[in-house]
């Protein structure tokens, strides 16, 4: 029997332990940066930790004494770094693939174990659900083949991880970029593109882009 975890903040992923449970092997899910340490871990006693979304560092302490696998959303080492998907579609890109790699001291750097098709079409939010399903699908051949990491190769590329100002959609002048602005913000713990005049801020979400070179979508609007 195996015990495995799974460690994610976010709420695409918090039933994934729960699918996976059964009479063979034990799955616990953490999705609190204080339940996440090295005492907790040590108690639980996992064969492999499962990353699917983490936004905190990854202690050396805990990568070093347990497999953990990371699932980052580059055709790694293309694209190491912070906020994948939203530099992805900034850049024009439609298809990307989902890389599982082993935690290790740098940064998204690990050896990988396998990668998989993911579309970036859609909100952000709908992509995380996307991708959730192929991390279920990873996680299981993960597990059930043993499959061992190899070194990545190539050259790598690197992203910078995005800042709220960067959601500012105000000097924009092409309206598919607005659209894909909106999109791929548009999930639970990001900032919303937004504009801003000296009394309001207007955040937008539900974007729907229309053939008459219009965009439909919902706005919140904050009093400064």
């Amino acid at each position: 029997m195996g015990t495995y975890l799974i460690l994610s903040e976010k709420k695409w992923n918090q039933n994934l332990a729960q699918s996976f449970d059964n009479e063979n092997d034990y799955w616990v899910l953490i999705n609190k940066k204080e339940d996440f340490t090295l005492e907790k871990l040590t108690e639980i006693g996992p064969e492999k930790i499962f990353i699917p979304h983490w936004s905190h560092y990854i202690p050396e302490e805990i990568y070093t004494k347990f497999e953990c696998v990371v699932f980052h959303e580059t055709n790694l080492p293309f694209g190491r770094g912070g906020s994948p998907i939203q530099n992805l579609i900034d850049r024009g890109i439609k298809n990307t693939k989902i890389t599982a790699l082993r935690a290790d001291e740098k940064l998204d750097a690990g050896p990988i174990y396998l990668k998989k098709d993911l579309s970036l079409l859609g909100t952000a939010e709908e992509i995380f659900l996307r991708a959730n399903t192929i991390v279920k699908e990873m996680i299981s051949e993960i597990v059930e083949k043993d499959i061992e990491p190899v070194p990545q190769s190539g050259k790598p590329t690197f992203f910078k991880r995005r800042n709220p100002s960067q959601s500012n959609i105000e000097k924009l002048t092409d309206l598919e970029k607005v659209f894909d602005y909106i999109r791929m913000l548009d999930a639970e713990g990001y900032p919303k593109a937004f504009i801003e005049t000296e009394h309001f801020k207007f955040e937008f979400s539900r974007a729907s882009l229309k053939s008459n070179e219009t965009i439909i979508a919902d706005v919140r609007i904050i009093k400064k």
